[in-house]
């Protein structure tokens, strides 16, 4: 189907330009040959919009005739031979519709003179019919840059959800690792804590597949998949390992990338906590303001411990998913504050529409 045809509006705007175009033509008609105007816009209107539609057939030529093809003469030549075809079919159409015209108002109108008007559309085609089909080029051109664009866009698209994958991919068998870790820790020394650990890790881990499939969560779920964590480590550090919670309920609802936090916490934990034999107090805090949603995670540091392998992987994960999730809109800053190590992250505070929520929910 063509184009034109799939909004009402092209249409009605196409006819109103071919109606103004027939007043021009009968204008032009009786500069040729004195005459009636209301007579020579009763010839010119009809045999126009006529014309109008049958240059849309042009966009069948051009688009089995494109212009990155191999041949430009074949293409000239097809152009050329249906432009006189649609030229000819205006001329008889024109002098069919005099003859009817002449005999409707009993003018005495020669046959020459039919023939004279039919041989001016004649003339008059060729050029038309020829813009018509650089028009059609141009249209198809762009449909053809568009659709390259939306190409990209979904391509752009599908790598960002791989990377978010991938990197999710990294996140759970990091953390699943090191809570095997603390299990094996356990089972000799501490038998019943070792059995609740696996309970809490269960439970953790379903709510981690269950949020991981997501593409975004509020962050009232964020945290709660947080405190499941700690339960786990709560075990394994008991009064070693204390939590500060600043939560602003007007957070509740924002929208974060899932498994964003627990990374965080866990680093707070292991580089933190663990490495201190009195154990420390980790911040949690989040607020909203001008639109934007801050998180924190604040953890106490042992500044005589040696560097620990493989520190920094966990917020680096984290600095790659903001990216992926929304660009230069997010930001991630990591520093040292004495004896405290301060993670902030920024993000958009959108939140789930209520009607997609309560859909999610059910």
């Amino acid at each position: 189907m063509h184009p034109l045809f799939a909004h009402r509006k092209w249409v009605a705007l196409y006819l109103i330009g071919w109606l103004l175009g027939g007043v021009l033509l009968a204008l032009f008609f009786t500069m040729l040959r004195p005459r009636p105007l209301l007579h020579a816009m009763e010839f010119a209107i009809p045999l126009n919009l006529i014309f109008g539609f049958v240059a849309l057939s042009a966009w069948w030529v051009c688009r089995s005739n494109p212009l990155s093809g191999p041949r430009p003469v074949r293409i000239f030549t097809t152009q050329m031979l249906a432009a006189l075809q649609v030229s000819a079919a205006w001329f008889v159409a024109a002098s069919l519709w005099g003859v009817v015209m002449a005999r409707a108002v009993s003018e005495t109108v020669s046959r020459a003179e039919i023939l004279q008007d039919a041989g001016t559309l004649f003339v008059l085609g060729m050029p038309l019919y020829l813009v018509s089909a650089v028009v059609h080029y141009l249209v198809i051109g762009f449909e053809a840059s568009h659709a390259a664009e939306r190409r990209i866009l979904q391509s752009d698209v599908s790598a960002r959800e791989a990377e978010l994958r991938a990197l999710r991919a990294q996140l759970d068998p990091h953390f699943l690792f090191n809570s095997l870790n603390s299990i094996n820790a356990l089972v000799g020394s501490d038998p019943e804590g070792a059995r609740r650990m696996c309970e809490r890790l269960g439970d953790f881990m379903r709510r981690t597949l269950a949020l991981g499939a997501k593409d975004e969560v509020p962050l009232a779920e964020e945290l709660a998949l947080v405190d499941r964590y700690l339960e786990i480590e709560q075990v394994r550090f008991g009064d070693r390992l204390q939590i500060m919670r600043e939560i602003d309920p007007a957070t509740a609802a924002c929208m974060v990338p899932p498994l964003l936090l627990q990374p965080l916490v866990e680093n707070a934990v292991k580089h933190g906590v663990a490495r201190r034999v009195e154990g420390g107090c980790i911040r949690i805090a989040a607020h909203r303001a001008n639109g934007r949603v801050g998180i924190v995670v604040e953890n106490p540091v042992d500044p005589d411990a040696p560097p620990k392998r493989g520190q920094g992987v966990g917020l680096e994960n984290v600095r790659r998913r903001l990216e992926a999730y929304r660009g230069r809109e997010t930001h991630l800053e990591a520093w040292l504050e004495g004896t405290r190590f301060r993670v902030e992250v920024t993000l958009p505070a959108g939140e789930l529409p209520p009607a997609v929520e309560k859909e999610k929910a059910s």
